[in-house]
């Protein structure tokens, strides 16, 4: 008897050999990848039809939501996000120095 996993990793007994086992599987992967492609098939040509309409939708939500796309951070913020990017480098590499001071 082999224990097989199957099932929400429920382990069930089956008197299949591993050879069995592994067509079995791989039949299921080949219907499984048929499927998603199916799936992305469908999306990817739908988005391809109404490509226009798609545009025109975002550009409604932007003005709607009031949407930057193109957001530049002032020198303030650039200097404030560099100082904080350094400050926790500094804390990392301190980090693993204080831990390989402490294997040694």
């Amino acid at each position: 008897m082999i224990f097989t996993p199957y099932k929400n990793n429920i382990l069930y007994k089956t008197t299949m050999n591993s050879d069995e086992i592994i067509t079995q599987l791989q039949e299921e992967n080949e219907k499984l990848k048929e499927q998603l492609d199916k799936y992305l098939l469908k999306n990817k040509t739908y988005y391809e039809k109404n490509k226009e309409e798609q545009k025109i939708r975002v550009k409604e939500y932007q003005k709607k939501t009031n949407y930057k796309s193109n957001y530049i951070p002032t020198p303030e913020q650039r200097k404030e996000y560099a100082r904080r990017a350094y400050l926790k480098k500094k804390d990392k590499i301190q980090k693993e120095k204080d831990e390989n001071t402490e294997n040694i």
